[in-house]
């Protein structure tokens, strides 16, 4: 298998990879979850103090994979890294949970959110708009759009990493320059009494429980920390996808300079421009409206304000295009995980395959089929809250393992070494535990099914090693 033909083209720039990573972070999420947080928070103050560690956690773990990056620049990124730190029982549970739900469940709820939001432009594929229903279950139209166009991008992908890198960029730059436009009208748009308000009030700084019929409770201190580790899970959500550099190695030049350049690039700009965005939710909006906005829509009420009727429609728009981008970024990132584990022989064999356009193909579709599953499922949405502890739980051995292949393998070269090493990983280890810690805790029902998926995989990869007889 390690003698491929054709074989993986270099064609991801540094700028390339970097739109890559910026934009599979960009999705809807900045467009809606500050609404929950805003709930669980019941502050300005607290409400930038979630996005705060958000973007710190995820700018520590970039730099962090910037050393691992630089050390095995192959496609696969993560699972390479577990393979390489621990063993490869490790890394196939991570990427049995990122098929099974992580990536595949993502690209659906993108997929869908599309849809939701296009609907705003034509009714018809409104998600409450039935196309076709036996009994109990129902399918609408926004279902049969998302899997339009992930089938749309995946087969594009399957044309050439050129045609996905084309699209990834020039989509990222337009939703990058439409957030900086929008934060900009926003802050001209600025209301010194909304500012006042949340601001300006012995209540900026308490942490509380805002309902959204605007009735303020206070948090015991365990509740508090509850509060906080659900907050940050849509934080987090929304910043997640960070690392998709990293399994295209592959296919970008000088990869052991450009995977970590553009990992903490990526993370930076979007951390940046959340913090912004969310500034001038604060500005345009008081919170209760922010808490109350209809299905968590905080964006469009703020354009609303800022734009007046036609705002609606701007901010549709820019959705559509975020959401188009963000799962091009996925899709052609993570078959390239697939393809890793086929060629180690722990996934099916033509997912390891190259197809004569240099991209593997029957991984794209391979991916593209099952997110199409989790589309007509409906319960994507469900799974993405039980799963983000697992994530984070990947992330950190992944942080780990930096630590534990400095004293392991000390002769590989390291271009880069994690910048702040070992301080700021240990502290993103020591987050990441509280996080998983209180999630585990105070939110069983978003933590445990997640784990169990993810402990499915153990017997599953003795199975596979069973049957293959060669691992």
């Amino acid at each position: 298998m390690n003698n491929e033909s054709p074989e993986f083209k270099k064609s991801l720039g540094l700028l390339d990879a970097t739109m890559l990573v910026a934009g599979s972070m960009i999705g809807s999420g900045i467009f809606i979850v500050s609404s929950d947080i805003a709930r669980h928070t019941g502050s300005a103050g607290w409400l930038m103090v979630v996005w705060l560690i958000a973007g710190f956690m995820t700018l520590t773990a970039a730099l962090s994979y910037g050393e691992l990056s630089a050390m095995f620049p192959r496609a696969g990124g993560q699972y390479i890294y577990l393979k390489e730190a621990y063993s490869p029982l490790v890394s196939f549970t991570f990427g049995w949970t990122f098929f099974a739900v992580i990536h595949t469940a993502t690209i659906a709820a993108v997929g869908v959110a599309f849809s939701k939001f296009t609907a705003y432009l034509f009714p018809i594929l409104d998600e409450d708009v039935i196309l076709w229903s036996l009994g109990t279950y129902e399918i609408s139209y926004a279902q049969v759009l998302a899997i339009a166009v992930i089938f749309l991008l995946t087969f594009i992908n399957t044309l050439g990493v050129q045609n996905g890198k084309s699209i990834q960029t020039i989509i990222t730059l337009l939703k990058l320059l439409s957030l900086v436009l929008l934060v900009g009208f926003g802050f001209w748009a600025f209301d010194s009494d909304v500012w006042q308000q949340n601001w300006g009030t012995a209540d900026t700084w308490k942490l509380q429980n805002l309902s959204k019929e605007g009735f303020y409770t206070d948090y015991t201190v365990m509740g508090a920390l509850g509060a906080l580790s659900a907050a940050l899970v849509g934080a987090l959500f929304s910043s997640d996808s960070w690392h998709t550099s990293s399994a295209v190695a592959g296919e970008i030049k000088n990869p052991k300079r450009n995977i970590g350049l553009s990992l903490a690039l990526g993370t930076m700009i979007v951390t940046v421009v959340y913090l912004l965005t969310n500034l001038m939710y604060t500005g345009v909006l008081p919170l209760s409206e922010m808490a109350a906005a209809p299905k968590d829509r905080v964006a469009m009420v703020a354009a609303q304000e800022i734009f007046g009727p036609v705002g609606i429609t701007i901010l549709a728009i820019m959705i559509m295009v975020s959401t188009f981008g963000c799962n091009n970024g996925l899709i052609l990132a993570g078959a390239r995980i697939y393809y890793s584990m086929a060629q180690d022989g722990l996934f099916f064999k033509k997912t390891g395959e190259l197809n004569k356009n240099s991209v593997p193909a029957y991984a794209l579709w391979f991916q593209g089929i099952v997110a199409a599953l989790w589309c007509l499922t409906g319960r994507y949405g469900d799974l993405l809250d039980m799963i983000t502890c697992v994530v984070v739980i990947f992330y950190m051995l992944c942080i780990i393992g930096v630590f534990i292949l400095r004293r392991k393998r000390p002769d590989i070269p390291r271009p880069y070494r994690a910048f702040g090493y070992p301080v700021l990983p240990a502290i993103y280890i020591l987050m990441g535990l509280s996080f998983i810690v209180l999630l585990v805790i105070y939110k069983p029902q978003f933590t445990w099914p997640g784990i169990g998926i993810t402990l499915a995989g153990i017997p599953l990869y003795y199975l596979i090693k069973k049957k293959n007889q060669v691992i």
